[in-house]
């Protein structure tokens, strides 16, 4: 990681130098070895950034596999992985690798040192994978673990794609009849000397004050868009919305299990590394919403008691009658890992086919809605049309 150093010299000269070291303390000491004192250091300006998009983790981590199953050595494979390399960013972070390995020091600790990049998973598999001088197998376990993250993802994500664009070309149409055409019919029915329907009538009042105040309903929208789009922001941090959907009648029960899913398949495969139950557990609290998080605490304490897994997550939630079932069969037979990983294969299952159900119903359902919402709206237009023409027959 680059650092810029401001440095003062013994002739109270002042300068500022780029400093590539593994952290803070490292670029601070390098620049103390050359005789300079250092007033200020920080990360250099877009570092960070180009950082957090520098390397792709499932792509570097299947590279580094071939590379490693063709007979080469940890250091070998990142030699030829920085060879191979064009992007500057990329080459960067490999560079610091191979640095940190030719110190001498392990793979999992100079992993360590960017945790930016490399995940405390990555890094827990790898640590496991030095203990048992595995690994290929350990990155084959994170490959396929991440293969089935994102392939459930991208359903989820294509399942939500085609309801977005209805609401927006909807809501789209409709903004575009009540802020620009009905105040327009407005006009012209104003004067027209006849009494209107009353829902006719409320919707030209509404056209008539939207032409009168146009600017204070835009500040007035933006006044209300502005901090909806921050909180809404805010709770995705916080993980706000995955509480809501929770509380979510039918939706609720899909995201818990979703959040199990995960969590079971995390589990399975640190537990499948050689890592224990406790040690997986600490490492994925990070990665789990608040609720799952402080259930995850309550049920490491009670394994640390003595209990048994199965117990501990029931205790606490975590488990579903099927999953009980499969941790149960693990403890008897001592092959935790993979009923884990299994209880999460059956529960994406049963995601997928849950989306594949709601969005066949819920996309049909959105398009009549919309299509009601915009036919109304045109029909209170042409309704005193339509009563014109009937007194002119």
């Amino acid at each position: 990681m680059k650092f810029t150093v401001r440095t003062l010299a013994a002739d109270l000269s002042i300068t500022e130098l780029t400093v590539d070291g593994r952290n803070e303390a490292d670029a601070r000491h390098q620049v103390e070895l050359r005789g300079l004192f250092v007033s200020a250091i920080g990360p250099q300006r877009g570092a960070a950034g180009k950082r957090g998009n520098a390397l792709s983790l499932v792509l570097f981590s299947q590279e580094l596999l071939a590379l490693l199953q063709a007979g080469l050595g940890i250091v070998e494979a990142l030699e030829a992985l920085l060879e191979k390399e064009s992007s500057p960013a990329t080459r960067d972070v490999l560079g610091r690798l191979l640095g940190g390995l030719r110190e001498g020091r392990r793979f999992s600790a100079v992993l360590a040192d960017q945790p930016d990049l490399f995940s405390p998973l990555y890094i827990g598999i790898v640590q496991a994978a030095e203990g048992t001088s595995d690994l290929p197998r350990s990155l084959e376990r994170f490959i396929d673990y991440q293969q089935r993250i994102d392939k459930v993802r991208e359903k989820i994500v294509s399942a939500a794609i085609y309801p977005m664009i209805l609401l927006l070309v909807g809501g789209g149409v409709s903004a575009f009849l009540i802020g620009y055409v009905v105040p327009r019919f407005a006009e012209v029915y104003q004067g027209a000397g006849r009494n209107l329907p009353w829902m006719s009538q409320q919707l030209l009042y509404w056209g008539q004050f939207a032409t009168q105040h146009t600017m204070l309903l835009l500040a007035l929208a933006l006044a209300v868009g502005v901090p909806l789009v921050l909180a809404l922001r805010r709770m995705m941090a916080d993980g706000g919305v995955v509480r809501l959907l929770v509380r979510l009648p039918g939706v609720g029960e899909r995201v818990r299990i979703f959040e199990l899913s995960r969590l079971y398949l995390t589990l399975g495969m640190l537990s499948e590394g050689g890592i224990t139950l406790v040690q997986a557990i600490a490492t994925v609290q990070g990665m789990v919403s608040p609720g799952v998080r402080s259930a995850l605490q309550a049920a490491r304490a009670s394994i640390e008691a003595g209990l048994p897994m199965s117990v501990a997550f029931e205790a606490n939630g975590l488990t579903t009658p099927i999953s009980l079932r499969m941790l149960r069969v693990g403890e008897r037979t001592g092959d935790m890992g993979p009923m884990l990983t299994q209880s999460a294969a059956f529960y994406d299952g049963e995601i997928s086919r849950w989306i594949e159900r709601f969005t066949r119903t819920f996309e049909p359902l959105l398009m009549a809605g919309i299509g009601l919402i915009v036919g109304a709206i045109v029909v209170m237009l042409y309704m005193p049309i339509f009563d014109l023409a009937g007194d002119m027959s």
